[in-house]
């Protein structure tokens, strides 16, 4: 498709991302290729010029570039995911998998795309929201400012980043790394966008012995999470009841809400048995 626009510039340094009128930013760019471009932007920033190391891991956590391409995600951090001090991260390969990609899109599209996009079945916010993530915000001042991912997605395609400001980084902190993670996924048909998507992981003792914390995305506005006590399968379904009257479940083509509703609610159960055991 042909890109309706008059300039592409590359950003170097933190000094180009400064954006002129009628300017966005650019990431993978694979989401150019699928919908119009709005009416009002003239010029793409493309952010890859910046050279962001795409991830790193240390005892503090794990660090992903807003840049970091979904092949990279999997091929990095989803390689450390065997038992041990990052088992957390388990469940990186299947979330990726989850936006039934082809390979050479996932060499292409961004984590910090996906995550902007604010999409219900942006599978990026159910990954990092159970990992107790951060994202780490650049603002057009020079300055910086944080927010979990939890809260980054304010609706289906909205988000919490101001005009100008840059997804620069996701930050995962070390407690999460080595929780044992849960992941259930279930679409219309077996290669169809995700419409319902369950993660989790298990809490550590602060905050309550052997709770786990459940993640809803795809079949909701926004990511939901609430912490659940092992084996309180009415809890969970108190909490899934709750969610028709604050904000309902999402639909579209792509599934009813009370076929998703359903979905999650099953899913979730899973979820809940598998977290709460002592594998």
């Amino acid at each position: 498709m042909d890109l309706d626009i008059d300039t592409v510039r590359v950003a170097r340094t933190r000094a180009d991302c400064a954006l002129r009128p009628g300017e966005a930013f650019l990431g993978g760019g694979t989401f150019l290729y699928s919908e119009p471009v709005p009416a009002q932007v003239t010029g793409l920033v493309d952010l890859m010029g910046l050279g962001w190391e795409p991830w790193s891991v240390d005892g503090s956590g794990l660090r992903v570039a807003g840049t970091c391409t979904l092949a990279e995600l999997v091929a990095g951090p989803g390689s450390l995911g065997a038992p041990g001090p990052y088992r957390g991260l388990g469940i990186v390969g299947e979330c990726v998998s989850a936006l039934s990609l082809s390979a050479k899109v996932a060499r292409t599209a961004t984590v910090g795309g996906n995550l902007a996009l604010g999409l219900p079945a942006g599978s990026m916010a159910g990954l990092f929201v159970a990992l107790d993530a951060r994202a780490v915000i650049w603002t057009p001042d020079g300055g910086s400012r944080e927010l979990p991912v939890a809260d980054l997605v304010t609706g289906a395609g909205r988000v919490d980043l101001a005009p100008g400001e840059v997804l620069r980084e996701v930050r995962v902190p070390g407690r999460a790394l080595g929780a044992r993670t849960a992941f259930r996924r279930a679409s219309l048909t077996p290669t169809g966008r995700t419409a319902a998507m369950v993660t989790g992981r298990t809490l550590p003792d602060g905050d309550g012995p052997g709770r786990v914390l459940l993640v809803l995305t795809a079949s909701v506005p926004v990511p939901r999470a609430q912490p659940i006590d092992p084996g309180d399968h009415e809890a969970l379904d108190r909490w899934i009841d709750s969610i028709a009257a604050a904000g309902g479940w999402y639909e579209d083509t792509h599934g009813t809400a009370d076929w998703r509703a359903a979905m999650t609610r099953r899913l979730a159960h899973e979820a809940l048995d598998e977290l709460g055991g002592t594998a």
